[in-house]
This record gives structure tokens, sequence and C-alpha cells, in this order.
């Protein structure tokens, strides 16, 4: 998981996020229009990112009446990958100075802490 994760450039990226929004395979046309949202990509540049998704192993196609795309590579898989690598780059490894930098510069609001009690203390009812 970690060397496909890594592999994946942030334009591709975006063409997996399209895809991990929808809840069904989605066609050419479908990831596009999504994408021109943001992007002016044509379509051969659409095609192309998908066709290296496919290569990495990130996303699978099937033909239909056109080719109907959908991602293997999950959100939070990739998610916990990019999370790690942050730490490890960025912190050392610190989970402690990750969030202490996390703190000083985006100031948490007291349902932020109350979510994250939950979650660093499930068993103790926080909320």
């Amino acid at each position: 998981m970690k060397e496909l994760a890594a592999k994946i450039s942030s334009s591709e990226l975006e063409v997996l996020e399209v895809l991990w929004r929808s809840a069904e395979p989605m066609p050419i046309a479908a990831i596009r229009a999504a994408l021109e949202e943001t992007h002016s990509w044509d379509a051969s540049t659409v095609k192309t990112l998908l066709r290296r998704l496919r290569e990495k192993g990130a996303v699978d196609c099937e033909k239909r009446d056109v080719f109907y795309y959908w991602p293997l590579l999950g959100r939070k898989d990739y998610q916990r990958w990019s999370t790690q690598s942050f730490l490890q780059r960025v912190y050392q490894g610190s989970a402690r100075d990750l969030v202490a930098g996390l703190v000083e510069c985006c100031p948490l609001s007291s349902e932020d802490l109350s979510e994250l009690r939950g979650i660093l203390y499930p068993d103790e009812g926080h909320g």
C-alpha cells in the first residue's frame, strides 16, 4: 500500500477524489465534468491520468457502452499513508509534536476538542 500511495501525483489524487465521492463506477465524461469545476483539463489529460492510475493499480475500469472507472485505493488508506509520511518527514515521527503544531497554528473549538477526546479516550464517554 505504501508503495502505491507514494506514487500518486497531485493531479492523480484529484481524479481519485472524484472517484471517492462517487458511490458507483463513473464514466470518463462524468469524471471530466466533475473536474471541470476546478480544472480546464481536456479529455486526453483526464484519460492519461486515469490510465496512469490504472497502471499503478489505484483504479480499475470496465468497458460497457463506454469505460467506467472506480477506485481500488481507498481514501482512508491514502490518508493513513500520507499522514505517516508527513509525520516522519516533518515531525521526525513525533505525533505529539504534530498535534502541538496543529494546536498552535489552528485553534480548536470546544466541539473539536470534544470530538478529539472521544477519539483519544473512547471508553470514557466524552461528548
